[in-house]
């Protein structure tokens, strides 16, 4: 076998074994999604039914869901545009004190979860700021190191020689942007949206402290009824609702940085 098609060969499997790795965890959930009753020591259930999802229903998974994926939708178009602004500045060395700059931005990823999102509960109670709005700007808050990273990265390796030459030809600053500078950032911006996306909608600690209870999003109904007992059907549909839509997304923007890179 010649050297590149071992190297094909060797890139394949070790995709498969990532895939497999990936997959694996979620069979059982699958077989607890749709297991009416599976008692020791049996190695199947004994009787497969939809108990899970009707619990799950029940207990307000629709409204959850809806809920979560507004609250990942909207951190996402805050964060990543900031994020992006930010990244390239920082990547233009634009900013005076870049690096200060950025350890500030990256401070909420240094700084435990808890305290922070406690601490600011206070200061947002006291200015009666809606929770809902408090939730949106912390987790903002929170995702914009991510997508200033993921932007930084790619301006930095971003050659505005592109955007020089469409100047030149006529464009203007906003027409460069538009048809110039995001076609080539693009792969980049879906990968930042995408953390963003992930962090609203799999927050668990801000949604309960500054959400005070008034925003049950899927995190929340995942976590109640890991708490109570006999209710494994339910978990196990309400964590696969939780998981499948960002792998989903995932496979998206897998596929537009893929494409980007052939371009």
């Amino acid at each position: 076998m010649s050297a590149p098609r071992a190297a094909g060969a060797a890139s394949r499997a070790g995709r498969a074994l990532l895939a497999l790795w990936l997959v694996l965890p979620l069979v059982p959930l699958l077989l607890w999604a749709f297991a009416d009753r599976w008692a020791f020591p049996a190695v199947l259930p004994q009787e497969w039914g939809t108990r899970g999802a009707e619990e799950a229903l029940a207990a307000g998974a629709g409204g959850a869901f809806l809920r979560s994926t507004l609250l990942g939708a909207v951190v996402a178009a805050l964060a990543t545009p900031l994020g992006a602004m930010a990244g390239r500045a920082l990547a233009s060395r634009q900013v005076p004190a870049g690096t200060a700059v950025l350890a500030v931005l990256l401070a909420p990823l240094a700084l435990p979860p808890f305290a922070v999102a406690l601490g600011l509960d206070v200061l947002l109670l006291r200015l009666r700021v809606p929770a809902a709005l408090g939730v949106v700007l912390l987790l903002v808050v929170v995702a914009v190191p991510y997508t200033t990273l993921t932007m930084r990265a790619a301006y930095a390796a971003h050659d505005r020689g592109f955007e020089d030459v469409a100047r030149t030809l006529g464009a203007g600053r906003w027409r460069t942007v538009r048809s110039v500078q995001l076609p080539l950032v693009a792969p980049a911006l879906a990968g930042a949206a995408f953390l963003a996306f992930l962090v609203g909608w799999s927050d668990y600690i801000v949604t309960v402290l500054v959400g005070g209870g008034r925003l049950t999003t899927l995190p929340l109904l995942v976590a109640a009824a890991a708490a109570a007992t006999g209710s494994e059907a339910q978990v196990a549909v309400l964590s696969l609702t939780a998981i499948l839509p960002p792998v989903a997304l995932l496979v998206v923007v897998g596929s537009l940085g893929r494409r980007g890179r052939r371009a």
